[in-house]
C-alpha cells in the first residue's frame, strides 16, 4: 500500500513538472512595437502575424520568429563621383522599418538582419546614380533637389525589399581637400576683385566729391565777391561779427584782457583798414581810385639871381 502511494505522487509530481513546462513552453510575449510569425516543424513559416500580447505556440512544434517594426535610424556614408569628376563623401541618415504586412516574405528572403543586408547596397547604388547628375558646386547650392531626388528612388527601391522608409535626409557632404583648396582660393579671388572693384568706385566717388566742392567753393566766393563789391557795407558786417566771436572767446577765459577797438575790428570809421581789404580786389571803385595815375606837381619856378654886392669903399686915410 505504501509503495502505491509512493508511486502515485511521483507520477503526480512528474505530471505537475510536465503541465508547467508544458504551460511555460507554450506562451510567449510579443512586446510593443513588435510582431511576430511562426515557424511550424510542419508546414514552415506561416502567414499569420501576431500583434503585442501573449501568444500561444505548441512547445516544440512552432518556433516564434519576432520582428521590431519600429523605425530605426541608420547612417550611411558612400563615396561618390560628380558630374565634374569630384569625389564626395555624401552621409545618409535613413529611419527604416520592415512591413508588418508581409513579415513572412522578410523571413523567408532576408532574414532578421534584413537592414544589414540590403540598406548599404541600395543607398550606394541610388546615391552614385543621382549625384552623377550634379556639379559639386550644384550639391551645395541645389541641396534640397538632390535629397528629393535620394528620398524618392531610395523609397521606390526599398519597396522591392518590403522595407519601409520613414525619412531620408543627407546629413554632410564632404569634398577632397584639394577640391576645398580650390574653392577657397576662388572665393579669394573673388572678393579680391570685389574689393578692387570698391577701391576704383570709391576713388571715383571721392573725385567727384572734390570737383563738387570746387565747384560749390568757386560759387561761393564768386557771390563773396558780388556781395562785396555791391555793398561796401558788407565788410563793416563781416568785421563786427568777427568782433563778436573774438569778445565771446575772450569772455570765456579766465584771464581779463583788455582789447582795443582796432584788435576788436570795431573801427568802423578806420579807412586804413578798408584800403587794405579792398586793395585785394574787393572792390572796383577803390581799385580804380588806387591804380589811377598821380597827377604830376606843378614846376617849382627858378629864384631870381642875387645881385652882387657893391664893393666896399676903401676907408679914408686917418
Amino acid at each position: 500500500m505504501s509503495q502505491a502511494l509512493k508511486f502515485i505522487g511521483g507520477a503526480g509530481a512528474g505530471a505537475l513538472i510536465a503541465g508547467v513546462y508544458l504551460i511555460q513552453n507554450s506562451l510567449y510575449t510579443v512586446e510593443g512595437g513588435h510582431r511576430s510569425i511562426l515557424f511550424s516543424r510542419l508546414g514552415g513559416l506561416q502567414e499569420k502575424g501576431y500583434k503585442e500580447g501573449l501568444i500561444f505556440k505548441v512547445p516544440w512544434l512552432h518556433t516564434p520568429i519576432i520582428y521590431d517594426i519600429r523605425a530605426t535610424p541608420r547612417r550611411i556614408t558612400s563615396p561618390t563621383g560628380s558630374k565634374d569628376l569630384q569625389t564626395i563623401n555624401i552621409s545618409l541618415r535613413v529611419l527604416s522599418r520592415p512591413d508588418p504586412v508581409k513579415l513572412t516574405n522578410i523571413a523567408r528572403r532576408l532574414g532578421l538582419d534584413f537592414n544589414d543586408r540590403v540598406l548599404p547596397s541600395i543607398v550606394n547604388e541610388i546615391l552614385k546614380s543621382v549625384v552623377a547628375q550634379f556639379n559639386a558646386s550644384q550639391l551645395i547650392t541645389q541641396r534640397q533637389m538632390v535629397s528629393d531626388m535620394v528620398r524618392e528612388q531610395l523609397v521606390e527601391r526599398a519597396r522591392d525589399f518590403d522595407i519601409i522608409l520613414e525619412d531620408v535626409a543627407i546629413t554632410d557632404v564632404s569634398f577632397t581637400p584639394q577640391y576645398t583648396a580650390a574653392v577657397e582660393a576662388k572665393q579669394i579671388a573673388q572678393q579680391e576683385a570685389q574689393r578692387s572693384a570698391f577701391l576704383v568706385e570709391k576713388a571715383g566717388q571721392e573725385r567727384q566729391q572734390k570737383i563738387v566742392q570746387a565747384e560749390g567753393e568757386a560759387r561761393a566766393a564768386l557771390m563773396l565777391g558780388e556781395a562785396i563789391a555791391n555793398n561796401p557795407g558788407f565788410l563793416k558786417l563781416r568785421r563786427i561779427q568777427a568782433a563778436r566771436h573774438i569778445a565771446g572767446t575772450m569772455a570765456k577765459s579766465q584771464n581779463k584782457t583788455y582789447l582795443s577797438s582796432d584788435s576788436l575790428f570795431l573801427n568802423i570809421r578806420d579807412t586804413e583798414r578798408d584800403e587794405k581789404l579792398f586793395s585785394f580786389g574787393l572792390e572796383p571803385e577803390f581799385e580804380a581810385a588806387t591804380t589811377a595815375p598821380i597827377p604830376e606837381a606843378a614846376p617849382i619856378p627858378e629864384a631870381a639871381p642875387i645881385p652882387e654886392a657893391a664893393p666896399i669903399p676903401e676907408a679914408a686915410a686917418i
